[in-house]
């Protein structure tokens, strides 16, 4: 079984916090979507004709393509690619993309079945400082409207963190969203990237990012909020009622294989990694001479046992020392028990027979206990 992510990098405003690629060239989407599909024909053979049970439509703002758009270029990977029969099919959207036609004609004509919705805050103050181009107002309506049409597994983003947001906003702006019987919730710490509008104010002394206390105060909210709401906490940014946890995002931290087609898309076969060249011009001039432009990384055993940790430690799964023992050796098992060791000791880590995983506190500062644990704790070689 394997995936394949499409990365659509069009927008009409650019996000204050974002450091995905993208373009505003609106213009070029009919010349981009008949390269796209020529991509996804070149690079047939590196999935090896293997059961594709996800697609996941990303970007940039992939609801500006037109519906008819959108059935066009799944059929083109349907033709393709051996399609499973109940293949999750995910579009990201825009709240002020869906309105009621556009969404009736998503669910009539094309085999999306899984929305997530990029609604960030049901604050109207939030939305003009992440420089979003909806409202509070159709973030509610279009979620509401997607049920409507038939939609019965929906994910919304939210990000928490913020400059200015105070616990009581935050809680809000979780009551609000579980009211709305959705399915899935992406809920992010905002993060300062470089060469985002963000980083700039920042550098600038527009605003300062929030306290650590701040953090964990809204991290509590939303795990008690969630577990209220009979979701289940299965990855560190990510939650879902049973039954509705994201099938392709699963299969990355399952280290599953995935195509990823579109400029600065990610593929992954096990043996290495590559990303496609971050720049549409160039990625549509080098695909219609049957060029793919991308860097690619073989990866070692040190590599792939770092990806390993990377990807288990952010789920509620954790790592199996067992299967570290049997894919890595005897040698690799030990210094890695050596190394979580002071992590269990400080609270951070649990150890339930051999499954290893965070805690809530632990997941607070995941990035530097997992760094820790690649770069410092076990120094291991090929």
């Amino acid at each position: 079984m394997a995936g394949i992510y499409i990365h659509i990098p069009f927008c009409k405003r650019i996000c204050s916090y974002c450091d995905f690629y993208k373009t505003t060239v609106i213009s070029i989407i009919p010349d981009f979507l008949k390269t796209l599909e020529k991509e996804l024909e070149i690079r047939r053979p590196y999935l090896q004709d293997e059961i594709i049970e996800t697609v996941y439509i990303g970007g940039g703002s992939p609801s500006l393509l037109m519906p008819e758009q959108m059935l066009h270029l799944l059929e083109r990977v349907r033709h393709l690619y051996r399609i499973s029969g109940d293949c999750e099919i995910t579009l990201e959207a825009n709240p002020d993309d869906l309105s009621v036609k556009f969404l009736q004609r998503l669910m009539a004509d094309t085999p999306v079945n899984r929305l997530s919705i990029g609604i960030q805050s049901f604050n109207d103050n939030d939305l003009l400082l992440l420089n979003r181009r909806h409202t509070a107002a159709q973030a509610l309506s279009c979620i509401k409207e997607a049920r409507l049409a038939g939609f019965k597994n929906i994910s919304i983003d939210l990000i928490y963190g913020l400059p200015g947001m105070k616990l009581q906003e935050w809680q809000k702006n979780l009551d609000l969203a579980f009211s709305l019987n959705i399915q899935h919730l992406s809920a992010y710490h905002l993060t300062i990237e470089p060469g985002t509008a963000f980083a700039r104010m920042v550098s600038h002394g527009l605003f300062n990012i929030a306290s650590e206390e701040e953090s964990v105060n809204q991290f509590a909210a939303l795990r008690k909020i969630a577990g209220e709401n009979g979701f289940i906490h299965y990855e560190i940014s990510n939650l879902a009622r049973d039954g509705f946890f994201s099938r392709h995002n699963s299969n990355y931290w399952l280290q599953k294989k995935y195509l990823g087609a579109g400029p600065s898309a990610h593929s992954y076969d096990i043996i290495s990694r590559q990303w496609n060249i971050s720049q549409v011009k160039k990625y549509i001039e080098a695909v219609s001479k049957g060029e793919v432009l991308f860097e690619r990384e073989e990866l070692n055993a040190t590599t792939r046992f770092n990806e390993h940790l990377m990807v288990s430690l952010r789920t509620m799964m954790g790592v199996d020392l067992e299967k570290i023992r049997m894919e890595f050796g005897e040698k690799w098992y030990r210094d890695f028990c050596k190394a979580i060791q002071p992590v269990i000791n400080s609270g951070h880590m649990i150890r339930e027979g051999s499954v290893c995983k965070m805690t809530e506190k632990g997941w607070l500062i995941s990035d530097h206990i997992i760094s820790g644990l690649i770069r410092e704790g076990l120094q291991i070689t090929d």
